[in-house]
């Protein structure tokens, strides 16, 4: 999956949209949330819970170390202590290695086509 760091489309994002770039359910977010205090969403009145693009970049932090890198929360937590910024590269390194993954499939795909296209069976 790759998780992509884009300019930000808006200030504000939902918990289901956040939840969606992450392929994780809102109870997740909603876990991670008291267990690191990097995520911190504004919250309207009623509670509802409004992530701005440093609470995603933090939860890209947290995925990145437990979803891709298998560690407990207990380590991620640790980890992000006592080496933040090593995280942080590591995981943009990551992010766009699989950005570049994508770029050459599609590219992949459209030189397949075109074989095709010139080679018919």
């Amino acid at each position: 999956m790759a998780l992509k760091k884009n300019k930000p489309e808006k200030l504000y994002y939902s918990i289901s949209e956040v939840a969606r770039m992450f392929d994780l359910n809102e109870p997740t977010l909603r876990f991670w949330e008291k267990e690191f205090d990097t995520i911190n969403p504004r919250r309207t009145a009623k509670g509802v819970r409004y992530y701005r693009q440093e609470d995603i970049d933090a939860i890209r932090l947290i995925y990145h170390l437990v979803k891709e890198r298998g560690l407990t929360l207990a380590g991620a937590r640790q980890n992000l202590k006592d080496n933040r910024g090593s995280v942080e590269r590591q995981a943009e390194v990551l992010d766009r290695l699989q950005q570049i993954k994508e770029e050459l499939l599609s590219l992949k795909k459209a030189f397949d086509l075109l074989d095709k296209k010139n080679n018919p069976d």
